[in-house]
């Protein structure tokens, strides 16, 4: 697998702030033409560093105010497998982790109000063949949301 350079992390670490950024910004501000952002974004495309595209939506601003973390309980971690595709099908559902410790899963997922998030629990999750517990966490502030650093603290 090829590896990515310092000029790699540099555009990393600029289009990780803001992906709208013209290329042209980056090129300069990384002194190299616009070609060779263009080259290295489109390779770290092809290597897979670099994943997905868009737009991030406030779950808020589209009236899903409670953001809940769930710890499920499989009766055998190995229906984690049956399970996911059943997760799958419920959109309030965003994330979904295979954990160790306490829980088989952690999921994360967005209602629009506590009686939304106990229909989603009683009505959805909770029947979901496999799942013996469920344990909900509410995230009561967003209080830092960011990607991995490109640069460690001693490459800087």
């Amino acid at each position: 697998m090829e590896r990515i350079d310092n000029l790699d992390k540099k555009i990393l670490q600029i289009i990780m702030k803001n992906a709208r950024i013209p290329s042209k910004d980056v090129a300069q501000e990384c002194g190299v033409s616009r070609a060779a952002v263009h080259q290295r974004i489109q390779r770290m495309i092809d290597m897979n560093v670099i994943t997905g595209s868009g737009y991030h939506v406030d779950p808020k601003t589209m009236g899903y105010t409670t953001c809940t973390y769930i710890g499920i309980k499989l009766e055998r971690g190995s229906m984690y497998r049956t399970v996911v595709p059943e997760l799958e099908k419920i959109p309030e559902v965003v994330e979904c982790h295979f954990t160790t410790g306490p829980y088989t899963m952690l999921i994360k997922l967005y209602a629009r109000d506590n009686q939304h998030l106990m229909e989603l629990l009683n009505d959805k999750i909770q029947h979901i063949s496999g799942v013996n517990a469920t344990e909900t966490l509410i995230s009561l502030e967003d209080s830092l949301i960011r990607e991995i650093p490109v640069f460690h603290t001693d490459e800087e």
